[in-house]
């Protein structure tokens, strides 16, 4: 079949198995140009010993999870897991981004000699987790390193059976700001409704720390972390302007959960003298960040300024610059007061948020966006779902089912 792009409600439907493969591609060629690379002013060199071997990623299929499985396969020669709930491909449908950028992934891992395998199922269910760790025991005996880059709609408790959804929503009023749609660059005021009733407490049911904490109790039990293992899970926090909607919203308060989870998840691996991160990282195109009313805006700014400056980075940079600068670079990890990973510090730069502000002045509903770069963030959206690559022939007549 002929797989074209197709759109409902700024959403996209469709992926394309080669154009995913160029995206899995494109980030190895990085990871490994840059683990050589010694005269570069951003990014250091690295060698694969200084960086963890067994490594396992909850959410590792698209997004950061799956540049951390580059960073750590490419960059430092770990063998890796990935658990993550996929759809896979029929004959006439195709498969989640996150599939095929799974499979692109494992072969590439597998021609490299290393190890990499997959789970896929509920992350948050009982019944994954003790299938990933009879795998780990198979492939990994133990691991060095679990990421936890989930993000649900939903999330049913394993104790209770009680299913929560969670919502990004204000709380205590409606929210009202400037906005665009990713096809149109006519700038136009977007309203999100307040959260209701529970919505606010389930949605840290499902994006906050609690399934983090239980996947890490459930490694120890198991005795699957080595000695001196590491955990971080990815946070956002962002600008005053997206506040409302975002770190004082619904999902601000789950993401405040899963930062003091960090703190009882490392009293927990104390025995193994392990510690646990939250990494605080910039704002980027994801699948649900697209359709957020006011980040898009805020992105189309924020990308073209920090192009200006030399300072633009996606996933991939963003995470190498995690493992090369900050988790893997000192025996100590540098921190803010409140313990986190500060992978925003580019992004929150006194001159770039300011520039932001002068720039957000200029915009008016009904009017085209100005000073933004709305086409890089369409362009990085078409792309994690496998379209945009000059590379690829989206012409062809393919089978969705191999990549």
């Amino acid at each position: 079949m002929i797989i074209s792009k197709k759109v409902l409600r700024n959403v996209t439907l469709t992926a394309h198995p080669l154009g995913c493969r160029q995206y899995v591609q494109n980030q190895i060629d990085w990871v490994r140009e840059h683990a050589r690379k010694t005269n570069d002013a951003l990014y250091r060199p690295v060698t694969s010993d200084a960086l963890p071997k067994r490594v396992l990623i909850l959410g590792g299929s698209t997004g950061y999870g799956l540049s951390t499985r580059i960073v750590t396969a490419f960059a430092g020669g770990a063998d890796t897991i990935n658990v993550s709930f996929e759809r896979e491909p029929s004959e006439t449908k195709t498969a989640t981004p996150g599939w095929y950028n799974t499979m692109a992934f494992e072969k590439k891992a597998k021609e490299a000699g290393l190890a990499a395998e997959s789970v896929f199922g509920d992350a948050f269910s009982d019944e994954t987790k003790a299938r990933t760790a009879t795998l780990i025991r198979k492939t990994l005996q133990k691991v060095d390193l679990v990421v936890y880059s989930l993000a649900s709609p939903l999330r049913t408790d394993p104790a209770t059976g009680v299913t929560y959804r969670s919502v990004l929503k204000p709380i205590g009023e409606a929210f009202t700001a400037l906005s665009v749609d990713m096809d149109s660059p006519v700038v136009k005021q977007a309203t999100i409704e307040a959260a209701e009733g529970s919505q606010a407490e389930e949605t840290v049911k499902v994006m906050g720390g609690e399934d983090w904490a239980l996947w890490i109790e459930h490694l120890l039990k198991e005795d699957l972390l080595a000695p001196n293992a590491m955990t971080v899970a990815y946070s956002y926090i962002g600008p005053k302007v997206t506040y409302p909607v975002y770190r004082e919203g619904t999902i601000g308060m789950a993401k405040e959960h899963l930062e003091k989870s960090a703190k009882a998840i490392t009293k927990n691996l104390e025995k193994i003298n392990g510690k646990a991160f939250v990494s605080v990282n910039k704002a980027l195109v994801t699948r649900a960040s697209a359709v957020i009313p006011v980040v898009p805006l805020y992105m189309a700014l924020l990308y073209q300024v920090m192009k200006e400056k030399g300072l633009h980075e996606g996933c991939t940079e963003q995470i190498y610059r995690l493992f090369t600068d900050r988790l893997y670079a000192d025996k100590r990890v540098p921190t803010d007061d409140e313990g986190r990973i500060r992978l925003d510090d580019w992004e929150m730069r006194e001159d770039v948020q300011a520039e932001i502000d002068e720039r957000w002045t200029l915009q008016h509903e009904g009017e085209p966006l100005q000073k933004g770069d709305l086409e890089g963030v369409r362009q990085e959206y078409d792309q994690i779902h496998g379209f945009g690559f000059p590379s690829v022939d989206y012409t062809l007549d393919i089978d969705p089912r191999v990549i």
